[in-house]
């Protein structure tokens, strides 16, 4: 059978959370419910997840302070925001407090549980490769752990994945397609920025406190490391 990954799931709509939930346990998942973020607080002290999945309507910014405290309890678990808040700075906003994935509702349920499945997957299974330099930065790919000149630099867990992807390919320009497949597990342009908006980060991470540049633009073609 395949395994039950427990989930926390915090929703205050008793729909959403009936629907969303039938629909995890029918895929194999276990679901802790809670109905505030206080209550859903007080069950991750207590309990181990998976996944931390998190629907707060159009009241996304109240999320994004109990995200900055999952962060600092725990860097790897992953933490998906389902809203109905547009606005990009929300967006961006939930990314820098450290929130994983960010959908807009309605959610297509089978995209949910696809892009779950990958984030969890990813912590089961790290790789076996444990370091990776490029020139005088070297990512732990154990321990999430990246040091740049001596200098520890602390990055979510999309942001993670980004440069990991850069550096595994260095001195190979990455186009947003391969971008969007291998990072966020998407086919298809869904025509935002996200990916320049997550470039801008590592960039302000990783180049800006220092001399050398090390992430690079090849315009109309995508970017590199080197």
């Amino acid at each position: 059978m395949p395994t039950r990954h427990n989930i926390l799931f915090i929703c205050q709509d008793p729909v959403s959370r009936k629907l969303i939930g039938d629909e995890l346990a029918r895929n194999e998942f276990h679901i802790d419910f809670a109905a505030e973020l206080p209550e859903g607080a007080k069950i991750f002290k207590h309990h181990s997840y998976s996944l931390i999945l998190i629907d707060l309507g159009a009241e996304t910014q109240k999320a994004l302070g109990y995200c900055e405290q999952i962060r600092e309890q725990s860097k790897r678990i992953p933490v998906i925001i389902l809203s109905d808040d547009t606005a990009m700075n929300t967006r961006m906003e939930a990314f820098q407090a450290g929130v994983d994935d960010y959908l807009l509702k309605p959610v297509y349920l089978p995209e949910l549980f696809a892009r779950m499945r990958v984030f969890i997957r990813r912590i089961e299974h790290p790789g076996t490769v444990e370091k990776l330099v490029v020139d005088d930065m070297e990512i732990n790919l154990s321990n999430k752990i990246i040091v740049r000149n001596g200098v520890s630099i602390n990055l979510t867990s999309k942001e993670f994945t980004l440069l990991v992807l850069l550096a595994r390919n260095k001195n190979r320009i990455i186009s947003k397609q391969e971008i969007l497949e291998k990072v966020w597990n998407l086919g298809f342009d869904t025509g935002t920025n996200t990916i320049e908006v997550y470039i801008s980060f590592l960039r302000s991470k990783i180049d800006k406190p220092f001399e050398k540049k090390l992430i690079h633009t090849k315009p109309g073609f995508g970017y590199y490391i080197k």
